[in-house]
């Protein structure tokens, strides 16, 4: 007597977050990435708001490192501080986003 075909296993679930801390030590494989948006953005925003640009003339003058020392930078920029300040200075100025346009 024949039961069919045998059972397939079940698929595998996708990693757990358990799975990526152990394998990336709480830090994600993007984190430099993650800094470097984080400084991008904040910088951004201040160039926004800022009428007479005393307050990007000051970022690019060394205050963008002065906030990450300060942890003015937040979660973000404890994934790599450099680059929150690379995205900060970048923001400051104008530039486009290093990395606008990229797919992962």
């Amino acid at each position: 007597m024949s039961l069919g075909p045998p059972p397939r296993a079940a698929p595998r679930p996708p990693p757990t977050a358990g799975f990526l801390i152990d394998r990336y030590h709480e830090r994600p494989p993007w984190g430099t990435d993650i800094a470097y948006e984080g400084g991008f953005v904040q910088a951004s925003r201040i160039r926004g708001y800022d009428v007479d640009g005393t307050r990007v003339k000051s970022l690019l003058a060394g205050e963008c490192a002065l906030m990450e020392r300060q942890g003015m930078g937040g979660e973000r920029a404890v994934h790599d501080p450099a680059a929150w300040v690379e995205g900060c200075l970048d923001g400051a100025a104008g530039r486009p986003s290093r990395n606008q346009g990229t797919i992962r």
